[in-house]
């Protein structure tokens, strides 16, 4: 018996907006006998961005690919302990991962449109999820949730290909958009744009959290005090007697408070770049 993703009501309640969009608990992740991620318990808010920042090797991406499964891809990987959507916990074969991923879409570090058109690009997955409406609207919608259709309105039958990094990172936003998710992942989403290209995807995640709930995984610090409302810091830990570095979760604070007055000292020594 699967459980079920059912879609969220048209007008929540306040109780339910205010918890959180996605939880962690006890969470813990391996790949084959390595230990990558240990006991982390982590609340996302919804409508917010949340930032996860740390040093290289600590378990970032690894966190972020748990919240819509793209761990299953992964060879020999495992995940004990629980990850909640909507309060539905999505770990293990009772939740459909394609329907998941429709619900929790994901932005990946270079930017990988499909060797497509600019109008196929945005309307194949919202086609293969079975979208029955105006589908020059949803085109059209999309590329102006993602900042983009001034500049491709021109020309979207020309390749997806032919655009500039930024562009075509946006053209992938768009993509993600359209099949209508409540919630955006994004990996390292400006490390391969120039500061330009940065700063429109950076206004772009300010202007959709009043819709989504976005989770960012940033090697930039200056970026996550910039976008980010709350912000989760993990380091590197060793595994008592294995010798492992494994990633833990050594704090959570609103943005603000995380960069002024950090509790632990493992986030102040990361942020004022005394270990990186």
């Amino acid at each position: 018996m699967s459980a079920t993703l059912a879609p969220p009501p048209a007008a929540a309640s306040d109780a339910s907006a205010d918890e959180p969009a996605l939880q962690t608990r006890a969470l813990r992740v391996w790949y084959g006998a390595s230990l990558a991620l240990r006991d982390v318990d982590l609340d996302v808010p919804r409508h917010r961005i949340t930032a996860l920042i740390g040093p290289s090797g600590c378990g970032k991406s690894t966190l972020l690919r748990c919240f819509n499964r793209m761990n299953d891809l992964v060879p020999d990987a495992r995940v004990e302990g629980d990850v909640r959507f909507d309060g539905v916990s999505i770990v293990g074969p009772k939740v459909d991962a394609v329907t998941l991923r429709r619900r929790v879409g994901m932005v990946f570090q270079k930017p990988n449109p499909f060797p497509k058109s600019i109008y196929n690009n945005i309307a194949w997955g919202a086609r293969i999820n079975g979208y029955r409406g105006d589908m020059d609207e949803l085109v059209e919608r999309s590329l102006r949730r993602a900042a983009l259709w001034d500049e491709v309105r021109e020309k979207l039958h020309r390749s997806g290909l032919d655009l500039s990094g930024g562009q075509q990172q946006r053209l992938c936003i768009a993509r993600t958009l359209a099949v209508e998710p409540e919630v955006i992942l994004m990996d390292e989403p400006c490390s391969a744009l120039d500061p330009i290209s940065t700063a429109r995807v950076e206004d772009l995640m300010e202007d959709l959290k009043d819709d989504y709930t976005i989770v960012i995984v940033t090697h930039n610090m200056q970026q996550a005090r910039r976008v980010s409302d709350v912000t989760a810091c993990l380091m590197p830990d060793v595994e008592a007697g294995g010798g492992r570095r494994t990633g833990v979760l050594v704090e959570v604070s609103p943005t603000d408070v995380l960069f002024t007055n950090p509790v632990d000292p493992r986030t102040e020594a990361y942020i004022t770049g005394r270990v990186g």
